[in-house]
């Protein structure tokens, strides 16, 4: 008999199935689900940025592009970098360039595999977005993670025990998924300072960049306004609701780039033609109103939550890690919550513990109530 699992590499057998992936598939077979599980905005594309994708369309814009991207679009990705980070006095974007990618995603996996080989080490704060650990153990890598609990910040003195000679990326997501946390400046100043005198790549994860609630000069903090020594990846899924797009892009010391795009050209080739045109467009479009109304929200789950719940405040993306309160296991409190029709994520997704859960508030106000009703609910009663 053919033996097809002989032939599935032992480094993806090593990876699990994403446990959200698991919960999203659910929510399709549940009639009425109350669902606070998946990281994706309420809101559609706005149209300005919806007809510039048909307008490239019909103007037959459905071809390969350069495998870094079209030159507007960099070029507005660039302008946009000059115009935030130039000004600080350490980001030189002489020594910098762009790359369009894949989303985000794209660009954490273009970024992985660029750098890290077998044997290498990743740092990651625990708890961590899902896709980090796997795509290193895709390159060959080892994640080492660095718990930080109860808070959720990841600071120099929990990093630099961690770092040894094989050490070669720190990845750093903030605003977070899972906890909605948001570095501080001066720590980030601080990651940076401490991964230039290491020799180690900052990766700064900023897809929620928009969504910070505590932003500084009209900006979410990032390692950018102190140091030009790193990769910072960005993308239009959250802010614009583009998440079935898939455009993102990467901004970062020519070498690397230049490495990144080969990569690229030989795995995803391009990202989609015609989303790229639309970037250009969104780049222009005010989502102000909708980073207000999930500020909002973010309120709201404090407001319900903070009397039952041990619940580090969110600044920033659009969700919360609550402490479960019960006792029991994360799983075990998951699995109640699904039973009663409540959609959340275990937080073993996201970490080596299950003491947390997270949820998405990035949905109508509506079910948000429901839901946070229910979780107190859950509180009360095992």
């Amino acid at each position: 008999m053919f033996n097809t699992q002989r032939l599935i590499s032992d480094r993806l057998l090593a990876i699990d199935a994403s446990g959200i992936r698991k919960v999203f598939d659910l929510a399709a077979k549940i009639k009425d689900p109350i669902n606070l599980s998946i990281g994706q905005p309420d809101f559609d594309v706005p149209q300005p940025i919806q007809q510039s994708a048909i307008d490239a369309i019909n103007a037959g814009h459905n071809r390969y592009t350069q495998t870094q991207g079209i030159a507007e679009l960099r070029d507005a990705v660039m302008k946009k970098f000059r115009h935030q980070f130039a000004h600080d006095g350490r980001w030189q974007p002489s020594g910098a360039t762009s790359l369009i990618t894949a989303g985000v995603s794209g660009g954490l996996f273009l970024a992985i595999l660029t750098c890290v080989g077998p044997g290498d080490e990743v740092l990651i704060g625990d708890p961590y977005f899902v896709m980090y650990k796997h795509l290193v153990t895709l390159a060959g890598g080892r994640a080492k993670f660095i718990d930080t609990y109860p808070d959720f910040q990841l600071t120099p003195a929990r990093v630099e025990p961690h770092i040894t000679d094989r050490t070669k990326l720190l990845i750093l997501g903030s605003p977070s998924n899972p906890t909605g946390v948001v570095t501080p400046p001066e720590v980030l100043k601080q990651l940076a300072r401490l991964c230039e005198q290491r020799g180690i790549l900052l990766v700064s994860d900023e897809i929620y960049d928009e969504f910070c609630y505590a932003k500084v000069k009209g900006r979410s903090p990032s390692p950018a306004s102190f140091s030009d020594n790193l990769l910072v990846l960005r993308g239009f899924s959250k802010t614009y609701g583009m998440t079935g797009w898939r455009l993102g892009y990467a901004v970062g010391p020519s070498p690397l780039i230049e490495q990144m795009t080969k990569l690229q050209q030989y795995t995803f080739v391009c990202a989609p033609s015609m989303v790229q045109d639309a970037g250009v467009a969104a780049l222009a479009v005010d989502m102000s109103d909708h980073v207000a109304a999930y500020q909002r929200k973010r309120d709201r789950v404090v407001a319900m939550l903070k009397d039952r719940f041990e619940l580090t405040v969110p600044e920033g993306a659009f969700y919360a890690f609550p402490k479960v309160p019960t006792g029991e296991t994360a799983t075990r409190f998951v699995e109640r919550a699904i039973s009663k029709k409540l959609l959340i994520i275990p937080g073993n997704v996201f970490s080596e513990r299950d003491t947390h859960f997270r949820i998405s508030y990035a949905c109508e106000d509506a079910t948000l109530e429901r839901g946070l009703t229910l979780l107190n609910e859950l509180a009360e009663k095992r």
